[in-house]
């Protein structure tokens, strides 16, 4: 083997960092967008404007993330691919990924007005608010197509531990996104669209650049192997590790919204508290999702060169990293916690909730280690019908919990049960970790 294999084969922990550190910055820069679109439509002086770009954009998140399976799948997939020395199929998935997000975005422009309309009557608004949201949304459903194939390219790219490059999209586009917001709402004064249309061009832009990042891919005529990429038993696995993918996103979306449905039980404070809360909860996945993507991409790629023992590496090395981190972020909301809360809620009956629920979030980083790493694991292995059928088995478990909790101990039963559905997920991952290493036995 001569060198340079040799580095491509070893898990060190630089390579573990070269590949978490870019994810967890561009996730970094997410949330900084919604706060500019925010503040650039706030300058109009009214509340309406902000309403509708806020209910615009949480509409078009949910439609969207339902083809959030798309990044993961062709991630492990592609890795898997690059591991066994594959290079062709390695371009066939880049052309089966496009070809997926072109198809679901034109579906997403061709049904927008009942998917629309279904979105309003689950989150009413008013009159004023809903017009100028179908305004802003029908402009940016026609980057569908866009934010659907970025998903494809994300997760191509990240196989091949190029995250820097999916970084530097994420950049471009939130430069790009806030340089037009500025111009065309304070600028030309287009109000609502105009935020819309700023979007729209960046979702556009981004997927150039990703394209241009791709560009070696297209270099070859892999990409265009028509008899592979339209492979029956090629398509057969994508769809199943697909659809296992996007069965387990909407069971752990199901505990979320259950959480919040039964926090509403428990008064407006104790709602308001527990959504404060779950900030910090997200903040703690964004952060841990480099650390699951570098697992991901060095477990797919040991799986694909069948290589049990780099594997089982891969997994330790990005695993202590993650424990690491897990840790300082429960520190820091031990100390702090009160702190961030106040930052987001101003009133005093919130905050004052917030503080009695505040020492389940302090313990969430270190109880969800486990299920967020191992989520990464097994992605990049596609054992992905064990993800589908142990988040089953933990859904399963935080509601006979919460159902059981929450009538004795009210919402500090819900938030025990959240709990409890961290641990359920790391430990029935766990106990398919061992047929996950056997599986890549060379």
């Amino acid at each position: 083997m001569d060198d340079t294999a040799g580095a491509r084969t070893q898990i060190t922990h630089r390579r573990v960092l070269n590949v978490a550190v870019p994810v967890v910055v561009s996730n970094a820069t997410i949330p900084l967008l919604g706060l500019v679109d925010t503040g650039v439509v706030g300058q109009l002086g009214l509340a309406a404007p902000i309403g509708a770009v806020g209910i615009g954009a949480v509409i078009l998140t949910a439609i969207y993330w339902i083809f959030g399976f798309l990044r993961m799948g062709t991630s492990g997939l592609a890795a898997q691919a690059l591991g066994a020395g594959d290079r062709a199929e390695v371009a066939a998935l880049l052309t089966r990924g496009l070809m997926i997000g072109a198809i679901a975005g034109l579906a997403v422009i061709a049904f927008q007005v009942p998917l629309f309309q279904g979105a309003f009557v689950l989150s009413p608004a008013s009159a004023e608010v809903e017009g100028l949201a179908r305004g802003y949304m029908q402009v940016r459903v026609w980057g569908a197509p866009a934010v659907i194939g970025m998903f494809a390219i994300t997760g191509w790219l990240i196989a091949q531990e190029r995250t820097r490059a999916v970084l530097a999209i994420q950049l471009m586009m939130n430069g790009a996104n806030i340089g037009l917001d500025l111009w065309f709402v304070l600028g030309l004064e287009w109000g609502v669209v105009g935020i819309a249309w700023a979007t729209l061009i960046a979702e556009w832009s981004g997927l150039a650049l990703g394209l241009w990042l791709c560009r070696a891919a297209f270099r070859v005529p892999d990409w265009r192997d028509w008899p592979r990429v339209f492979d029956a038993v090629r398509l057969k696995r994508m769809a199943v590790v697909n659809s296992d993918i996007l069965m387990r996103a909407l069971m752990i979306e199901g505990i979320f919204v259950s959480f919040l449905f039964w926090g509403a039980d428990f008064g407006d404070a104790t709602l308001a508290a527990n959504q404060v809360l779950l900030q910090l909860i997200h903040l703690t996945s964004h952060t841990m999702d480099g650390f699951a993507v570098a697992a991901e991409t060095l477990v797919g790629q040991a799986t694909g060169a069948r290589q049990r023992a780099r594997l089982r590496r891969a997994a330790i090395l990005s695993s202590g990293w993650a424990l690491t981190i897990c840790a300082g972020l429960s520190v820091v909301f031990l100390l702090f916690g009160s702190d961030l809360v106040a930052l987001m809620a101003k009133s005093t009956d919130v905050q004052a909730a917030a503080a009695l629920y505040l020492p389940f979030v302090v313990a969430v980083p270190v109880c969800a280690c486990a299920a967020f790493m191992l989520d990464g694991i097994f992605i990049g292995a596609t054992r992905t019908r064990d993800m589908r059928n142990m988040m089953a088995v933990s859904l399963a478990i935080y509601l006979v919990v919460a159902l059981v909790l929450m009538p004795l101990w009210g919402n500090s039963g819900l938030w025990v049960a959240l709990l409890v559905s961290f641990v359920a997920r790391g430990a029935t991952l766990a106990y398919r970790y061992p047929a996950l290493e056997r599986s890549a036995q060379g």
